[in-house]
């Protein structure tokens, strides 16, 4: 006993009784001055912090990622050398679902990453699938509300997300794999990762290259059934957590094997398909996987709240060597991503613990929340603007990155006027096996049991569009929830109007 530490309130003071408060009386009212009561019920009503919009429901923890092949060619970063290491934190997390919601739910998984770079922070934030639901961020925060809550009844809503789906012809790829077993990973270390995103690297000589980052599980691919992940939440809503965690306790690190498919910057204007649409990937056969390592998380979180919970992956955090690229999606994430952070964790999130940067950083923001670092970020106490004659830090123009050879004029381009069913059915014709496609026609026609008619016929007219065997299995399997009385469509009014759709 003599060696436990001893209670102190936040300011430092030691606490004499943390088991009674003070009352004028033993039946006596509180009294005011018992601040240690008031300060625990204070810290109580602020205990939780906003939960993240989308990808509430997470699952970290912290690795290195090492370099074993050569891309030197490709980019000047110096975490991406031959021989490098860098620690990293990762978090997976589903899309949809709040803090509290199952982890064995059919969604899309979240897969970010963030290495501490000697050169600063580089964050990868993407999910378990190479493409995406929407190419247009206008359309971001539309097809987001579909994933919540109905404004009336506070419940999920199939026919919000299949509305939607089947007016937005460029999900198709998405809803595939989504729907497919790959839409219920066993757990995160048997799912692949993804940038999803095009990205770009450039080198010392000034090229650019443009770039897809993959990240494929060593572990393998297992998935779970809609029956087989119903009765794991019936048991637990943690299992994810369960999983990840258990693993690393033992000592089973998972890995992931980092490749990267790379296009030189002018052939983007060659391809037949639109090389920055996040609807689409690049053929292997044209840009083969390149390897370049591989990234092992070896050790769980002191705190999850502190370490996973307030951790801030944003695409705007890159490092010398490695950029951006035009696709739409990935700059809108740049701000929104940033902007969320900021709004659910304070002005200067970054200086969490778990967000900030390894090595020195200096910079003139000041004030605001949680600033926490005084008046030396600058270099300088006398410097907090720029230009100035105190020794504050200054521009290192040596970061400068080639300029972008793509151009155009500013319009709204009709984002769909591309081709939606070309590479979906690939996927149905040539990388799904035959009882795969049978749990993909079940898993899709399950989810339709109060769909309006006419949503499903709509969306059954965009899998035919794909393949006459896509829309046939999907029909024959929704049939039988009609045969059986299962199938009880939504009463909610259909408006005959329809947004107007690019044709093929």
């Amino acid at each position: 006993m003599a060696d436990r530490p001893k209670l102190t309130t936040t300011a430092g003071a030691p606490v004499p009784n943390n088991q009674d408060s003070i009352s004028a009386g033993e039946r006596g009212p509180l009294l005011m001055q018992d601040y240690q009561l008031i300060e625990k019920l204070a810290h109580q009503n602020r205990e939780r912090i906003p939960e993240r919009t989308v990808h509430a429901k997470g699952w970290g923890a912290h690795g290195v990622l090492k370099i074993t092949g050569d891309i030197s060619k490709y980019t000047k970063a110096k975490c991406l050398q031959p021989g490098a290491e860098s620690p990293m934190l990762a978090r997976f997390s589903t899309v949809a679902g709040e803090l509290g919601a199952a982890d064995h739910e059919r969604d899309v998984r979240g897969f970010a990453l963030k290495f501490y770079t000697e050169d600063g922070n580089w964050d990868l934030v993407g999910n378990n699938t190479p493409v995406f639901f929407v190419r247009d961020p206008y359309k971001f925060p539309d097809f987001i509300h579909t994933q919540k809550r109905h404004p009336k009844t506070n419940m999920r809503s199939p026919t919000a997300m299949w509305d939607f789906w089947s007016l937005s012809p460029e999900s198709l790829h998405q809803v595939t794999i989504l729907m497919s077993d790959r839409g219920l990973p066993v757990s995160p270390m048997h799912m692949n990762g993804y940038g999803s995103h095009t990205f770009s690297l450039w080198n010392d000589a000034g090229e650019r290259f443009w770039v897809k980052f993959h990240f494929k599980t060593e572990q393998g691919h297992k998935h779970y059934t809609n029956a087989e992940a119903e009765e794991i939440v019936g048991k637990t809503r943690e299992g994810y957590q369960e999983a990840l965690y258990n693993a690393i306790e033992d000592g089973k690190f998972p890995r992931w094997k980092m490749q990267i498919q790379v296009m030189p910057e002018l052939d983007a204007e060659k391809q037949p398909f639109n090389p920055f649409d996040l609807t689409k990937v690049w053929p292997h056969a044209d840009f083969p996987p390149i390897d370049v390592g591989y990234f092992e998380l070896n050790q769980n979180p002191e705190n999850y709240f502190a370490e996973i919970e307030n951790a801030a992956f944003s695409p705007s955090n890159i490092v010398p060597g490695i950029s951006w690229s035009p696709d739409k999606m990935l700059q809108a994430r740049i701000f929104s991503y940033a902007d969320a952070h900021r709004y659910r964790l304070g002005t200067h999130y970054e200086q969490i613990p778990v967000n900030r940067p390894k090595c020195p950083i200096h910079h003139y923001h000041k004030d605001g929340e949680m600033n926490v670092y005084g008046g030396l970020i600058s270099g300088s106490k006398n410097a907090y603007y720029e230009p100035n004659s105190f020794g504050g830090a200054f521009e290192d123009r040596t970061a400068t990155e080639p300029p972008l050879k793509i151009s155009g004029d500013a319009a709204r381009y009709d984002h769909r006027k591309y081709d939606d069913y070309a590479q979906v059915r690939v996927l149905f014709e040539k990388v799904l096996e035959p009882d795969e496609k049978e749990r993909l026609f079940a898993n899709i026609a399950g989810t339709w049991i109060d769909v309006p008619e006419v949503i499903c016929e709509r969306q059954l007219a965009e899998f035919k569009k794909v393949h006459p065997d896509y829309e046939a299995g999907v029909r024959k399997a929704w049939d039988k929830f009609k045969a059986d009385g299962t199938y009880k469509p939504n009463a909610a009014p259909i408006s005959e109007a329809t947004p107007q759709i690019a044709a093929e």
